[in-house]
């Protein structure tokens, strides 16, 4: 019976959020799946990603990415009625302004997410595997 390794990462500076960056690039996020919730101050992102803290690259997996203590959040050049349109993720930054930080996700065709938040508090959790 094949293990399942089912992760979890937790960041709360730049060093962890470049690790949850590096295990969410190339991930498919789709627009229906990209929530926030303005009274929790929680941004979620759902995303399908491949598994390369693993051995075997090849497996997809599942995963919710929890920001916390967001205050506001900015798009560009994602359509938000268009929830089935899909995204691909390159990268997570965050540039530190003032008091606050501003955690940018970026992806391809110049589409991007920032998040204004007090703190670095990112999760990532994987909910399951992806049979190939």
């Amino acid at each position: 019976m094949e293990k399942k390794y089912l992760s979890k990462i937790i960041a709360n500076d730049n060093e962890g959020l470049q690790m949850i960056s590096a295990c969410c690039s190339g991930a498919e996020v789709k627009v229906a799946n990209i929530k926030y919730l303005q009274n929790n101050k929680v941004f979620l992102l759902s995303l399908k990603r491949s598994k390369i803290e693993t051995e075997n690259h090849d497996k997809k997996v599942n995963s919710i990415c929890k920001f916390e203590f967001v205050d506001s959040v900015k798009s560009k050049n994602i359509k938000q009625n268009s929830l089935d349109q899909k995204l691909e993720l390159i990268n997570m930054e965050y540039l530190k302004n003032n008091d606050n930080y501003e955690i940018s996700l970026i992806f391809t065709n110049n589409a991007y997410i920032t998040l204004s938040t007090e703190i670095i508090e990112v999760t990532l959790d994987d909910l399951n595997k992806i049979a190939q």
